[in-house]
């Protein structure tokens, strides 16, 4: 079993800063691809930023020059620094790691969400 724990979350004035957390723990296999992912309400869940094994990465438009993903192998972990957030920004936010399982075959883990609420 894969277990992803998130931190770092919280209350922010807007301008602030956060940096998100996310490590995985148990039977880690072959990490295909790391992610964070945002759900506001009413909202549907949307790609934040990825990034590769190849440490290529994605961001969406609405975080560019905001947000900044990193990982570190060794210790199973992916970041998410969040600089001059906005009340946009106020979301649960999620981690994910797909792993290959078979050729040309991956399954996405997540973790349990931390919630970002940034203030006015």
């Amino acid at each position: 079993q894969v277990q992803l724990v998130e931190s770092g979350g919280g209350l922010v004035q807007a301008g602030g800063s956060l940096r998100l957390s996310c490590a995985a723990s148990g039977s880690i296999g072959d990490i295909n691809a790391m992610g964070w992912y945002r759900q506001a309400p009413g909202k549907q869940r949307e790609l934040v930023a990825g990034i590769t094994s190849g440490d290529s990465t994605n961001y969406a438009d609405s975080v560019k020059g905001r947000f900044t993903i990193s990982r570190d192998n060794a210790k199973n972990t992916v970041y998410l620094q969040i600089n001059s957030l906005k009340t946009e920004d106020t979301a649960v936010y999620y981690c994910n790691f797909r792993m290959r399982v078979r050729k040309d075959t991956t399954y996405d883990y997540w973790g349990q969400g931390t919630q970002v609420t940034v203030s006015s």
